[in-house]
């Protein structure tokens, strides 16, 4: 999954963006990005997240806001995965996407979810057949599972 690129966005837990990276990296995602990092996740989890990265040989880009991130990577299609979410993500036009595209799949680190604003900044959609909120961890291996 070379040109589908995760992201983590809001996160203020470094168990949860610690597991949430463990899931991203093992599921064969080469790129991810966490952005507006606070707490616990920027002083502890940042490091460990970092380590792991490199001993993997994957890429970590961390980044104050998720419009950064828009901005510097320009995916073609930028997806912001939310239970809250009316919409249903397309997961067939990923596949189709995913080779020749730079996709950018965000996550919320917390539950309140993305904000109006972020919603804006692209497809705000929810997983298939979900009907509550599973956390980003599980939401992102199933996402990603399902992909591959």
């Amino acid at each position: 999954m070379k040109n589908i690129i995760v992201g983590l966005h809001n996160i203020t837990s470094s168990q949860r963006l610690i597991d949430f990276a463990k899931i991203v990296f093992n599921l064969g995602v080469e790129k991810l990005v966490v952005t507006k990092v606070s707490g616990t996740a920027a002083q502890v989890g940042i490091p460990e997240v970092g380590k792991l990265a490199f001993k993997l040989n994957k890429s970590l880009l961390i980044l104050p806001d998720l419009k950064d991130s828009i901005e510097l990577l320009k995916p073609s299609s930028v997806y912001l995965v939310s239970s809250s979410a009316r919409d249903e993500i397309n997961i067939e036009d990923i596949r189709n996407k995913k080779d020749s595209n730079q996709i950018l799949i965000v996550f919320s680190g917390i539950e309140s979810g993305f904000t109006k604003i972020e919603q804006s900044l692209g497809n705000y959609v929810k997983i298939p057949k979900l009907s509550g909120d599973l956390g980003p961890e599980a939401e992102v291996a199933i996402l990603l599972y399902t992909l591959l």
